[in-house]
């Protein structure tokens, strides 16, 4: 993340004196830092003020409690992501950013501000592990097209509907999330925490290369796509190209890294059955990660794709509902997670005008449930996300694409899925995680991100799918977001 001495070329340099003590290099370095921390407090005013007619109506602005004092959440029941039965009978302890302590429900903690959760259910906040933070609310056209700013208004604003879902973290799967990232990081717009990928790392006609064909052939030290320009993608071909825009997104600040490896249901060029990169350019990626204490994701759907990622050493497989039970077995050897997504061919589903794109959706549905099958037979560990994508009409869907896999889970598995399980997935982050320490559950020392809830998990998810009616408070870093008990 770029300094502040970097950070606004337009800022005023110091004032030059010729005779006075004003000149000394003293007086400079002390003119400067005023100067740097006025333009600081302008343009963050000024951001403030851009964003402020795109906040939701509805949303009051987030509450700290006092940092001094605990908060005691009462007279609650407590899923707290493990996939295990709800407790009754314990209160929830929370002091600043982490939650202190879990304590029985007649326990009384002096000082203590105090809320009565009325006998509702408490829970971890959610977290997506396939979500497009720069691209899921906007269209394909308008993502090509539009003014970057315009881009990350669009996200900013979604952002504050996600959590307002009860998503408290992502884990972005590709495109240029650092800045928004940062802002919500630094209180300047609500939003769950990023797990940023940075660009997605493409072959030349892979699923990332969105080019034209009018662009090809490029010339070895042509300029940047579009695309690439704008961080969403970046094209690679060989090892040390695979190398240098692997530690680029390193450098910006991805906590992980996601490489495409095969084909795509809806890709103008690459065939859903394709396979890309070679296992030497994959394998270089994941060394590159590897080198910083992270690790490599990649999309992928075929059993070879599958497994020739694996073979190089990834850590997470996005997609793969074409798998055979080789590939699963081999998962579950190298101890390999899956991250899977409810592409069903439902209501839900993008919608595709040409026949052999809706063949690709329809047997990438059919194997979502075999894959589901495979990923609990075999004992995969299973991370769940949604992978919305250039589909704003989708984007209020998140939390009913979790209720809906009831299906094939039993509804207090899938919550501790999308709550602490997926907290593990976040962790392989390892020492590039933006946020060390414990998501997805509720235990002492982890991440303060509640929500209070109307709902019985024994029984069904639904309640998830209309959080405007049933999330009655939002918590997240200890900051309540939303509170109507």
């Amino acid at each position: 993340m770029a300094s502040s001495s970097n950070s606004f070329p337009w800022r005023l340099g110091p004032i030059r004196a010729k005779a006075c003590a004003c000149s000394s290099a003293m007086c400079q370095r002390l003119h400067q830092r005023v100067m740097d921390d006025l333009t600081r407090r302008r343009f963050l005013g000024g951001v403030t003020a851009m964003l402020t007619p795109f906040a939701l109506p509805a949303v009051a602005a987030p509450s700290a409690p006092d940092a001094q004092r605990p908060l005691l959440l009462r007279n609650l029941r407590l899923f707290d992501g493990s996939g295990k039965a709800v407790r009754e009978g314990v209160q929830v302890l929370v002091q600043g950013k982490r939650i202190a302590d879990l304590l029985p429900a007649q326990a009384t903690v002096e000082g203590a501000q105090v809320i009565d959760c009325q006998g509702k259910l408490a829970l971890p906040g959610l977290i997506d592990t396939h979500w497009h933070t720069m691209l899921a609310a906007i269209s394909q056209l308008s993502a090509v097209s539009a003014d970057l700013g315009y881009l990350y208004l669009v996200a900013a604003q979604e952002a504050q509907r996600t959590l307002m879902r009860g998503f408290t973290s992502v884990r972005d799967a590709g495109g240029p999330a650092f800045a928004l990232k940062r802002a919500i990081d630094e209180g300047l717009v609500p939003g769950p925490r990023i797990f940023p990928s940075g660009a997605m790392i493409s072959q030349t006609s892979g699923h990332g290369d969105f080019r034209l064909r009018s662009d090809i052939p490029r010339a070895p030290n042509g300029p940047l796509s579009l695309t690439e320009s704008l961080g969403v993608a970046m094209i690679a071909d060989g090892e040390a190209e695979v190398l240098r825009r692997v530690r680029e997104q390193l450098m910006l600040g991805a906590s992980q890294v996601k490489m495409l490896a095969g084909g795509g249901v809806a890709s103008l060029y690459d065939p859903l059955d394709s396979t890309q990169f070679t296992e030497r350019e994959l394998r270089a990626g994941v060394e590159a990660a590897s080198d910083w204490n992270t690790y490599v994701m990649t999309h992928v759907y075929t059993p070879k794709g599958i497994q020739r990622a694996i073979r190089a050493g990834v850590k997470c497989i996005e997609h793969g509902q074409l798998a055979d039970e080789a590939s699963v077995r081999m998962m579950r050897d190298e101890g390999v997670w899956w991250s899977l997504q409810p592409f069903l061919q439902d209501e839900d589903s993008n919608v595709y005008a040409d026949p052999g794109q809706r063949a690709n959706q329809k047997r990438v549905a059919e194997g979502t449930e075999k894959a589901y099958a495979l990923a609990q037979k075999y004992g995969i560990k299973t991370g769940w996300g949604t992978d919305i994508l250039f589909n704003p009409r989708n984007t209020a869907t998140q939390g009913r694409q979790l209720a809906k896999l009831t299906r094939f889970y039993d509804p207090l598995t899938l919550l501790g899925q999308a709550t602490g399980t997926n907290g593990e997935l976040l962790a392989l982050s390892g020492e590039r995680s933006p946020y060390p320490g414990v998501l997805g559950r509720i235990v002492p020392g982890a991440w303060a991100d509640l929500l209070i809830a109307d709902g019985n998990p024994a029984a069904n998810l639904d309640f998830l799918a209309d959080p405007e009616r049933n999330l009655h408070l939002i918590m997240k870093d200890g900051k309540i977001h939303k509170n109507t008990l």
